[in-house]
């Protein structure tokens, strides 16, 4: 990639634009900065735009005061004087990824979790992700203060739709609240919204009234909720309004037999009866057509589910985990290989085939990665990863690339400002050398990271936290 920085005589006139203001930027963002001039040119450069239309070889995308300004052929398209350009001969640019099930901490031990504020923030932004959801929280005003910086430009990472602690009854994590009732759950949401979360998560112990309590709160106030259920069935969830269900259907008690109502079987039990369930079958489908029906999303986290799947490799990134989270990981790694009797290679595969079907059928499936579980699931990598394993599920690359873009976009009701690639959107764009369209897996190959318009250094991001993540 060179960079080069020249005056053409006649002066393109660029569209003015609308704009979001940019934040000031501070010294300790800065110093992860690569690009941060008025005006960018990115040059013979193919264009994958995240609405699944065909790649656009050699072209053109001008981006000035944040926004893309202009798109089109090399050939044709002048650029404006003063210009930054950027010769991206070899090199693709995708959207920035929006994703839709991270966190910000990190399995540390049995059932305990470490705050990764820092070293997470700046891993997604490494990996491309410009956007993301919290797929609930256990830091409390963390994770909102940490969304407000970042908003600010005092700390680096991308723009986070702030989850509130979990919506869940009583259960074993000492990190979450436990609610007494329907009023009880409208109380919490209701602070919770007041201290700044932009959207909710439910979780396996809460009944249904307490769901129809939240649902209706945060409705109320124009935020969206979305469950990881088990005490609730995503058919019961989607009567009563719920936006989004997490994990594909791997966590779906629907098909457990004599399943009592707000009462959790066991996600073992819940993935034995799914393990029995033809994705083909008209009882699934039932399903599927009742969820696109009650207009809601399903989040797909097959990362988090591919560390428990033996046979699977190894996962991206584990060499930036602090030294003894490593070791830890590793050895769980090789106890899921020796695992001959693990459910979880049938069951990785069934949900795949399940979500394939709820995307071919209409239904808007987003995506996440979960860095839960017992580790291995690394921010910006395995949201790389988590692109590569839906086109392991039957998408091609292009629809891959939507997914984790446009379609994370549109259920946060931001299409019109980030998801594509397009003339007037924000510039959060990412630019890979290799062609992710050909080969999902070049999507690995982050060179540069563009967000609001400025392109941040996805190698000095790594560098910064390698050996340390875990701790911060």
């Amino acid at each position: 990639m060179t960079t080069t920085t020249f005056c053409v005589p006649a002066l393109l006139l660029v569209p003015t634009l609308l704009t979001a203001q940019r934040p000031t930027l501070s010294a300790t963002v800065k110093q992860y900065v690569a690009v941060d001039t008025p005006v960018v040119v990115l040059t013979h450069v193919r264009v994958i735009d995240g609405t699944g239309a065909a790649p656009k070889e050699d072209q053109t995308l001008i981006i000035r005061g944040g926004n893309i300004a202009l798109l089109g052929a090399a050939r044709s398209t002048r650029v404006p004087e003063g210009a930054q350009v950027m010769d991206l001969t070899g090199k693709s640019v995708i959207p920035g990824l929006v994703m839709m099930h991270e966190h910000l901490y990190y399995p540390t031990g049995p059932g305990v979790y470490g705050a990764d504020y820092v070293s997470f923030s700046r891993l997604y932004l490494a990996g491309g992700v410009t956007s993301m959801r919290t797929g609930g929280n256990v830091g409390g005003y963390a994770d909102l203060n940490l969304a407000a910086a970042i908003k600010a430009g005092t700390q680096v990472g991308p723009w986070i739709d702030a989850t509130a602690p979990y919506v869940n009854g009583p259960s074993s994590f000492t990190q979450m609240y436990g609610l007494k009732d329907s009023a009880d759950a409208r109380r919490f949401v209701a602070f919770w919204a007041d201290a700044g979360a932009t959207s909710l998560k439910a979780y396996m112990n809460i009944t249904r009234a307490e769901l129809a309590a939240a649902v209706g709160e945060a409705h109320r106030r124009g935020l969206k909720i979305t469950g990881h259920l088990c005490s609730v069935t995503y058919r019961e969830a989607a009567d009563l309004g719920i936006d989004d269900l997490e994990h594909g259907f791997f966590v779906a008690t629907d098909f457990v037999k004599d399943k009592q109502p707000d009462v959790c079987p066991g996600q073992s039990a819940g993935m034995t009866a799914l393990g029995g369930v033809d994705p083909k079958s008209p009882e699934f489908m039932s399903l599927v057509q009742y969820l696109i029906a009650h207009h809601v999303a399903v989040t797909s986290t097959q990362t988090v589910f591919e560390t428990f799947t033996p046979g699977q490799p190894v996962p991206p990134g584990l060499d930036v985990l602090d030294p003894v989270l490593k070791t830890q990981y590793d050895q769980q790694y090789a106890r899921v290989q020796q695992n001959t009797t693990s459910p979880f290679g049938k069951l990785l595969a069934l949900d795949q085939a399940m979500e394939l079907a709820f995307f071919r059928a209409g239904g808007l499936l987003v995506a996440g990665t979960d860095p839960t579980g017992a580790g291995g699931v690394i921010p910006g990598y395995s949201d790389q990863r988590e692109a590569e394993l839906l086109v392991a599920s039957g998408l091609t690359p292009l629809e891959a690339i939507k997914v984790c873009t446009l379609n994370g976009a549109t259920y946060l009701g931001r299409a019109d400002r980030i998801g594509s690639i397009a003339v007037g959107k924000q510039a959060d764009v990412v630019v890979i050398d290799g062609n992710p369209a050909a080969a999902i897996a070049d999507i690995a190959h982050v060179t540069l990271v563009f967000k609001q318009g400025v392109g941040y250094d996805p190698a000095k991001l790594i560098e910064s936290v390698r050996g340390k993540v875990g701790l911060f």
